[in-house]
């Protein structure tokens, strides 16, 4: 289950906003705001977000495969 809270944190602290994110990793802005709300990720989504805001291995486990999420 993703840590939404956490993912929120990380892309404030890109100095991004959502829609640049999204156009960088390629997912539609409204999908992303979706998956923002429900925390439900595609493989190749969590893919493209780690990229895109430098998520090394250890955060990204953290944030998209947090086991007690909030």
């Amino acid at each position: 289950m993703t840590d939404v809270k956490a993912l929120k944190k990380c892309i404030e602290d890109s100095g991004m906003t959502v829609v640049a994110i999204a156009e960088k990793s390629g997912i539609l802005r409204e999908t992303l705001y979706n998956r923002l709300k429900t925390g439900d990720f595609k493989l190749s989504e969590i893919c493209a977000l780690s990229t895109v805001l430098r998520l090394d291995r250890d955060d990204r486990d953290r944030i998209f495969f947090a086991t007690n999420s909030e």
